[in-house]
């Protein structure tokens, strides 16, 4: 019995070392057109998130931004990937979007161009966050806005948290400084 569980310790390891390479290895467009490379966030605990400017939970930015200025030099980073999967809560356009963000919460965390969270046109780095058989670690489903995933420092998935998990609630302040 004591090896069926070695064995099965053993693939779900190596599962989660193949999922690892993959968080790292994705290249995507942030909000300016540029490219953003998964590459340099190796060792840095990573929370992605799906905002929106036009809904109830926006303020969450102000919140993200805190978070992120507080412990960024503990290597922890935030990335935004604004979304309009939710009753057309992010209307606008890239550059409408990163205006909002820079003049209403001074927003500097990295943003992603606006992408899907859901259905057949959802992004490739949802894709991975969603499905146990990219991330090797569990599915999930966005279920609206400002819905936290936690990536640790090798790539790994940790923790699915829901949208309205506020940015500074305990569980994530002791992830981070974990």
């Amino acid at each position: 019995m004591k090896k069926i569980f070695l064995i099965l310790g053993v693939i779900l390891s190596v599962t989660a070392i193949n999922a690892q390479t993959e968080f790292h290895n994705f290249k995507i467009t942030d909000i300016d057109g540029e490219a953003f490379d998964f590459s340099q966030l190796k060792g840095k605990k990573v929370m992605i998130v799906n905002t929106a400017s036009k809904c109830s939970s926006t303020i969450q930015y102000e919140m993200l931004q805190v978070l992120y200025e507080k412990y960024s030099a503990q290597n922890f980073v935030v990335i935004g990937f604004p979304a309009n999967n939710f009753h057309d809560t992010e209307p606008g356009d890239n550059a409408d979007i990163r205006k909002f963000c820079t003049l209403n919460y001074h927003v500097n965390f990295p943003l992603m161009g606006k992408s899907s969270v859901k259905g057949e046109d959802m992004s490739e780095v949802y894709q991975w966050l969603t499905s146990k058989d990219k991330n090797g670690v569990m599915d999930s489903e966005v279920e609206w806005n400002f819905q936290k995933y936690l990536i640790n420092e090798e790539g790994v998935l940790e923790k699915v948290l829901a949208p309205g998990t506020k940015p500074y609630d305990k569980e994530i302040i002791n992830w981070i400084k974990g």
